[in-house]
């Protein structure tokens, strides 16, 4: 058996690294998708439509997959020993990622605000936002390669 997870661990490893890179590649685009569209398009217009199919793609068929992923790699790495649950730095981790899941999901209610035209969110509100998951990508990175607690 350990034979086995010695081989499958750089491969877990990989899809991980690989699944975090896509679902940040969405988390730092839809926000901006969204500064868009609130600055650009009237509700029912052709641009707002564009705007609605192109946010609904990117939230469903690339961010929550790469976010579900990374999760169970992050999971089966955790299980596999990856992390020193005993040092801060794991459990500082684990919060930004739980915060880096909440604000998906709630970037997801922002797209169905969208898709049902009740937005009410300027698009200086998602210019900060954007934000949001840049902080967490760095303490993220930090605590994993610096491991400074």
């Amino acid at each position: 058996m350990a034979e086995i997870l010695g081989i499958l661990y750089p491969w877990i490893k990989a899809l991980h690294i690989m699944a975090v890179i896509s679902w940040m590649a969405g988390m730092f685009y839809l926000p901006r998708l969204f500064v868009y569209h609130a600055e650009r398009a009237e509700v029912g217009s052709e641009l707002d439509q564009t705007f609605q199919v192109m946010e609904q793609k990117l939230l469903k068929l690339i961010m929550n997959p790469a976010m579900i992923v990374a999760w169970i790699c992050g999971l089966i790495l955790i299980g596999m020993g990856a992390m020193d649950l005993g040092s801060a730095w794991s459990w500082i981790k684990i919060a930004a990622v739980i915060g880096m899941t909440m604000a998906h999901m709630w970037l997801g209610g922002r797209r169905k605000e969208f898709a049902n035209g009740t937005n009410t969110r300027s698009g200086r509100t998602y210019r900060l936002v954007n934000e949001v998951p840049t902080i967490l990508m760095l303490v993220i990175v930090v605590m994993v390669v610096v491991r400074p607690f």
